[in-house]
């Protein structure tokens, strides 16, 4: 991963920062994002030196401007992308809005992906091959999106919510992948499994996971940097193994029309 450059999304706990950690061991110069300055700071010190080279951006990604930031702030430091991991995510039990009046589990979840992505896309082609990781979820089994409601504002579920932005991250996913072939871009999901982290104390939950974090982060690290799926797109792994994600996850026409409320949502051309 010499010469590689790579950014990690949700990188200062759990399974993001194992991402950052591995990546940079392996000799990449990895850029992780973070929220709260001293967890960075903590995330830091903790992971120490490496063969690479690791800096973090401070953004709230459930914040559109943030976003924006963060992308104006990686181009000012770097000419090429070649991994890009979207990772940052929540549950929340109880309704919130971000700071765009938008349900917080759909902006944070699934438009962060959604418009960082398209943001850095342009370096993430020319640095081709290059690769994006969206980490889903299991979760996303059994949901349906509601796209006139799609944080379900008017019947609120906390499980419901975070389900239905994983299976957005899924839809995202495939038609990102049939709208990227040829272009030398990857894109991927994957389910990292149950995780024994802080994201469920986050979230005011009493459980916990039989995965260490190092072993949620083990599949997207090795999507980010084996040979062996060099060229694959548009899939979702788990274990490091290709596996069908939900029937409704391959239809097509709910992911176009996803795509263009997101795009609506977050100001981008509804034609991108």
């Amino acid at each position: 991963m010499f010469g590689k450059v790579c950014l990690v999304t949700g990188a200062t706990d759990g399974i993001g920062k194992e991402t950052v950690r591995a990546l940079a061991e392996a000799g990449a110069a990895v850029v992780g994002v973070g929220r709260n300055p001293a967890k960075i700071q903590a995330a830091m010190q903790d992971i120490g030196e490496t063969p690479g080279s690791l800096e973090f951006l401070t953004a709230d990604l459930s914040s559109q401007a943030h976003i924006r930031m963060l992308a104006e702030e990686f181009r000012r430091k770097y000419t090429r992308l070649d991994v890009l991991v979207n990772n940052a995510g929540a549950l929340f039990t109880s309704y919130r809005e971000s700071i765009d009046g938008i349900e917080m589990t759909f902006a944070l979840n699934h438009l962060s992906y959604f418009l960082l992505t398209h943001l850095l896309l342009d370096l993430l082609i020319a640095s081709a091959p290059s690769r994006i990781i969206n980490v889903a979820s299991d979760a996303h089994s059994g949901s349906q999106l509601n796209l006139e409601d799609p944080g379900n504002k008017r019947r609120y579920s906390g499980w419901d919510a975070y389900g239905d932005s994983k299976l957005a991250n899924i839809l995202f996913t495939y038609e990102l992948a049939r709208r990227l072939a040829g272009t030398g871009v990857t894109v991927n999901a994957v389910h990292p499994g149950f995780v024994n982290s802080n994201f469920q104390k986050a979230a005011g939950l009493n459980m916990r996971g039989p995965l260490s974090s190092k072993e949620g982060a083990d599949t997207q690290v090795w999507l980010a940097t084996s040979e062996d799926v060099e060229g694959v797109n548009g899939k979702y792994f788990v274990r490091r193994h290709e596996a069908e994600s939900s029937p409704e996850s391959y239809n097509q026409e709910v992911a176009r029309r996803l795509w263009k409320m997101s795009a609506s949502i977050v100001g981008l051309p509804l034609e991108s």
